[in-house]
């Protein structure tokens, strides 16, 4: 898929299909992710796959009650490491790991998009129980789930702001 088609088309996916995600995609997907630009090349994420129904069920249910977690085939977790002694000090353990950890969840959600499965990012959660559940060492800290599935619904694009109303000039 032509990149700008890729970003026109994503959309966020709630409702899945019960087919399994083939290894390749996976791959690509995965690797998509690890393309990801990040501060000073640390890359100071992980990055959890989550199969299992039971560890699931607890996503779900430490994420308010969003269902359709359950149904998406595949949930990945990314997770910040925020270790205060990594290079560039506390702004790079406070800020730039939950940075590379965004970024490389993006890069992700294309990557979905283009292999034509579909995604939503969650990020209402809480943190203690999810890093709980997917035996994250202390300094792990998950920022963003994502649920990979064949969509089982094609919504409509949302609206945008206008480029006038979202980009200033100093």
């Amino acid at each position: 898929m032509e990149f700008y088609d890729v970003i026109h088309k994503r959309r966020s996916i709630r409702a899945f299909l019960g087919k399994e995600i083939e290894s390749g995609k996976l791959e690509r997907i995965l690797q998509a992710a690890n393309s990801a630009p990040s501060a000073g090349n640390l890359q100071a994420y992980r990055l959890y796959i989550v199969t299992s129904r039971e560890i699931k069920q607890g996503i779900c249910e430490a994420s308010h009650g969003q269902d359709f977690l359950m149904e998406a085939p595949i949930l990945l977790v990314f997770c910040a490491i925020r270790n205060p002694g990594m290079k560039y000090g506390d702004r790079g353990a406070e800020l730039y790991s939950v940075q590379d950890a965004t970024i490389a969840a993006a890069y992700c959600q294309l990557a979905i998009t283009a292999e034509g499965l579909g995604s939503v990012w969650v990020g209402g959660f809480d943190t203690f129980e999810v890093s709980r559940l997917l035996n994250a060492l202390p300094y792990e800290v998950p920022v963003a789930a994502i649920p990979i599935g064949y969509p089982a619904e094609q919504p409509e694009a949302t609206g945008r702001k206008s480029l006038q109303d979202l980009v200033g000039e100093a």
